[in-house]
């Protein structure tokens, strides 16, 4: 008999058990069996001057170059006469070396960055020979904004305009 009510005493205990179980499941997670969040660690990791873009500053006395579609660019040096001009766009500054030309546009383009500068009497444009792409059009200085012709070598050297200084010309 003793047998009979231990086992009877045990399917209870264990029946009540389960309906606790089932009813805590029920009503959501348990307030007292709460799991303590993670703690996360925050890395702060270190700038790896390889992989972050290089940023040139402007040349000092460039002259600026607004262009269409708000493209815009500076430029160094004199495109009469020198025969390398410094280009900064998007942040890196470009030497250009004067290719020569038979249509009297001035060119200055560099093969190793792709970076194309065409320079005719009435504005100038910024090419990228590596995907054949055009990166700014109608650039002009202030200057020739107000009317000048762009400070071009062919400028300088038409008879009409020797013994004046080319207007708008970049360093002046």
């Amino acid at each position: 008999m003793k047998k009979l009510l231990i086992a009877a005493v045990i399917g209870t205990l264990s029946s009540t058990m389960m309906l606790a179980a089932t009813d805590a499941a029920a009503q959501g997670p348990s307030t007292t069996a709460k799991k303590p969040a993670p703690k996360h660690r925050i890395i702060k990791r270190k700038p790896n001057p390889a992989k972050e873009a290089k940023v040139d500053p402007i040349p000092d006395g460039s002259e600026h170059w607004s262009c269409a579609e708000g493209a815009q660019f500076d430029l160094k040096g004199d495109m009469a006469r020198d025969q390398i001009v410094t280009v900064h766009w998007a942040n890196k500054n470009y030497n250009l070396p004067r290719q020569v030309t038979t249509t009297g546009a001035d060119r200055f383009h560099d093969a190793a960055t792709g970076l194309d500068l065409v320079v005719i009497p009435t504005k100038a444009m910024l090419f990228s020979d590596k995907d054949s792409s055009r990166l700014a059009d109608e650039c002009k200085t202030i200057a020739m904004q107000q009317g000048a012709m762009a400070p071009t070598q062919a400028q300088a050297l038409n008879p009409a305009n020797r013994g004046a200084p080319a207007s708008g010309a970049a360093g002046q």
